[in-house]
Parts: C-alpha cells; structure tokens; sequence
C-alpha cells in the first residue's frame, strides 16, 4: 500500500501524492506549490540556485542543512521540514537580516543567483547564533553558490553585515516538535506508476527490502543518481533510501578503528575523522565537493559509487580502511581495496548494502597526507588524488602505502613503488626510486582533466612533496609547499 509524502513547510503539514517517485524537490517548490524563488540553473548541484534548507531530526534535536533541491527527489522529504526563500521575511512584514544585508550590501544584480545564496547565508545565520563569521566560513557557506555578476565581494560583504543587524530569532522547538509528529514506526513505500520508493526504518528492514528487490537503485545522499535523471534521462524503477535507517548515521570508536556508518553524511563523517586527522585532511574535506552537496551525500555513498576520480578512497584505502557488508547473511569485512574489482565493478552481492566503514586511528610512526589536484580551489573533480601513509621505524620504512585516484580504472594502490620503499632509509635516493617506479604502477588516461603525462608527472611530484613535508631532517611545515595554505 502506497503511504503519502508527509512534510512540514511553511508553518503546515503537507502530504503529497501523484508525484513521479524522482521527482525533484524543485520541481515540486516550482510545479506544484508555485514558489518560484528557487531557481534551476545547472540541474546538477554546482550553481547553487537552487539552494534550500532542510530540517531532519538527528538524535533528537532538530539539524538544519543547505542542499541543492535541483537534485534531491520528492519522497525524500517524508518527515522532515523545507524551507526555501519565501520562508525568510519575518512575521511582522520586514526582510530577515540575511535579506536586508543583501540589500544593504548590493549583494544582487541579475536576482537570478540570490534566492540560493540567501539560503546558503540563512543556513550559516542559524548556526552563527548571532556570532560574526571568519572570511574561512563564509568561504566555505558560500562554496556551492556561483554568480555571474557581483565578484563575490558584495555577498561576503553582506554575510558579517547580516550578524551586525538586530538578531531574528527561529522557533526550532516548534518546529522539532512538528517532526516528531511525522516519524513513522516503520518503514514506509511511496508507489507511482508502477514504481516504488521503499523508506525502512531499521537495518533489518533495509536487509530484507534488499533481499526481495535485488534489483532496487540503493539511493543515499542522492548527489550522484540525482544526476542520472536529471542530465542522463535516465528512468529508474524501484528505488530503496536509506535515509532514514538510524543504525547507518553512528559513528563510534572500536578499539584502534573509527567506524563511520554508511548513511553518515560527508560533512559529518569528515568532521569526525578530522578530528584524530586535522592536519591531513583538512584541506581535503574543505575542497571535497561543496557544502550543501557534503550535507546531502554519504561517505558510504562515495565509498559504494566506487569513481575512480573520487576523493574518499585514495586516502582511506592508504590507511588501510574496511569495509563492513550486510547482507541477508550477517556480515562481512573486507579490506577497501579489494572491494573495486575494475571500472564500476565491485565485490557487493546482490542481497548486501554497505553498513560501515572502519578507517584505522593515529597510531607511533605513522606519516600521512592526501592531495588533492584539480582546476579549481572550490567545488572540482579532481585530475589527481593522492594519498601516502608510511609507517616508520628509526628512519627506516617498516610500511608503505600509497594509492592515487584518477590514475587507473579504480582507486589503485602503487605496488612498485611501495616495495621500492619498504625497508629502505626515508631518504632522496629512496624516493627517486619510488618516483620512477610510479611509471610501472600506473598508465593513466589523457581526458578533459588532464593528459596521461601531466598526471604522472604530477603524481611522482606528489610523491616529492610527501617526502619534503615528512622527511627526516629539515622536515617543511604544509604551508611552505601549499599554494593554497591561505584559503586552507
């Protein structure tokens, strides 16, 4: 039985059916409820025009994020709260302060981009609490928010003028207590036209979902396969979300491992892992993506994509990272790198989903870094990922590890050059070495990013500037080697 789509918006419940199961909530804001202030620009999450804010419970407590509409589906709205533009003039009639900044501040010329960057600032205004943002935050708020017109200036401008204006307050427990009245007991299927959106609640129920619709498109964050109906056409069938499977959004630390559960999102699950990692990953998660693109999708996702260009896994296959597997069965682990047997194609049977990943901590000895080489500072898939962890005894290399992304069909470990180094002084001649054996690890692709020598190059350059930062003697400090330390 088809069970409605129950959201809170403007102040009221809302149950919608009749819906395409992928629809877009921007479709929706647009089509059916004829709020047009969110705008569709690039359809595929980059240009922020599109930009809302979603409210979800998270433990309890209500959790505000930024995502791109223009690539979230309908049915995910099911118990949870939207807000767009039209939502922020205050109740007596004025302009919120986000909007009056933005006045104040010429921080609009064309309109076409203000409704998404007004959302963007609305969502940082909440988390400010009333407290002035760094240039950084507001950097990084603004991440997913492009414009044609202004040069920025103007909207950062507007984003400390907002904290300076008298404080609008937002009733979160009124709006908390709206969702706890629209959590389900249970899972739910929303059903249109022959299609199904199936929503469980618990790993049981996501197993045995799995189990009788093997078939079924496993949808997370939706940052990916927003893209295949938007830009690709594509129709999908039956469709199984886990965002509202609890026991996925843990993270816990087990002994030596940090185990991230796969519906964590990135922005969380970065958080976390910056946190025993802040040096060498930093940079990473403030480049990975944008912000209402790390609200939205998964690390889990990331991980189950299994893009060869993607960020995640160069780094934890580097740290030697496990994946945990649920299927009908009970469980599995399997270390990272197995898992990718060639391009798009993965040890996951058909009955299993991805539960966790347990990514190992800080531990004696231990040199790790990731780059990151891309067009752009902001919001650019990569030409080339790297990640190197050594593990040193003395001087001596008692382990090394070294995967790059964006080398070969999968994320891909570099065997000959890890064996030129393990057991050898951490010095120059080492990693000259190591350097030339790259040639032997990887034959790279030449494509619209880079060509197949710039990435080599670039990768034994990487590996150079690993050894300058970790070196023995005269070690130098990231921000000697870091053309972006500034922004980083």
């Amino acid at each position: 039985m088809s069970e409605p789509i129950r959201f809170y918006f403007q102040n009221a419940l809302r149950e919608v059916n009749g819906v395409a199961t992928t629809q877009t909530i921007l479709q929706h804001l647009r089509e059916d409820l004829h709020c047009t202030g969110t705008k569709e620009g690039c359809a595929e999450g980059d240009c922020g025009a599109c930009t809302v804010v979603v409210g979800s419970l998270e433990n309890g407590e209500l959790a505000l994020k930024a995502v791109n509409s223009c690539i979230q589906f309908t049915p995910t709205l099911d118990g949870k709260a939207l807000f767009t533009v039209e939502d922020l003039q205050l109740p007596d009639g004025r302009l919120h302060p986000v909007q009056q900044a933005l006045v104040e501040c010429h921080g609009s010329q064309c309109g076409f981009c203000t409704p998404g960057f007004a959302m963007s600032l609305w969502g940082m205004y909440l988390k400010q609490e009333g407290q002035t943002p760094s240039r950084c935050q507001i950097d990084d708020a603004l991440s997913g928010n492009l414009c044609r017109c202004t040069g920025y200036r103007p909207i950062i401008d507007a984003a400390v003028r907002m904290t300076e204006l008298p404080h609008a307050e937002f009733d979160r427990a009124a709006v908390a207590d709206a969702l706890r009245g629209l959590q389900r007991a249970a899972g739910a299927t929303y059903e249109h036209e022959g299609r199904s959106f199936h929503a469980p609640r618990t790993l049981d129920e996501l197993v045995a979902l799995r189990a009788s619709h093997p078939q079924a498109l496993i949808l997370a964050g939706s940052t990916d396969v927003g893209l295949w109906v938007t830009k690709q056409m594509r129709e999908l069938n039956d469709i199984i979300y886990l965002g509202h499977v609890a026991e996925l959004k843990t993270v816990a630390q087990a002994g030596d491992m940090l185990e991230i559960g796969a519906g964590v999102t990135l922005q969380d699950a970065y958080a976390a892992l910056c946190a025993h990692y802040p040096d060498e990953l930093k940079e990473l998660w403030q480049r990975f993506a944008s912000l209402p693109i790390r609200n939205a999708g998964t690390l889990g996702g990331n991980v189950a994509n299994g893009s060869p260009i993607g960020d995640s896994m160069p780094w934890l296959i580097a740290l030697g990272a496990r994946l945990v597997l649920r299927g009908g069965g009970g469980e599995r682990e399997l270390a990272l790198e197995d898992f990718y047997l060639g391009y798009q194609q993965k040890d996951l049977r058909a009955d299993e989903v991805v539960r966790a990943l347990r990514v190992p901590l800080p531990r004696a000895g231990l040199r790790f870094r990731t780059y990151k080489l891309a067009k752009r500072f902001d919001q650019d898939i990569s030409a080339v990922c790297a990640a190197f962890v050594l593990t040193l005894d003395g001087g001596a290399v008692k382990e090394a590890r070294i995967a790059f992304g964006g080398m070969a069909a999968t994320p891909k470990r570099a065997a000959a050059a890890e064996s030129v180094l393990t057991g050898r002084a951490w010095d120059e001649a080492a990693l000259v070495e190591a350097m030339a054996a790259l040639a032997q690890d990887y034959q790279p692709l030449s494509d619209m990013r880079a060509s197949s020598a710039y990435r080599l190059k670039t990768a034994q350059n990487l590996l150079r500037r690993f050894w300058l930062e970790t070196r023995l003697e005269n070690p130098l400090p990231q921000d000697a080697v870091n053309a972006f330390a500034a922004l980083a």
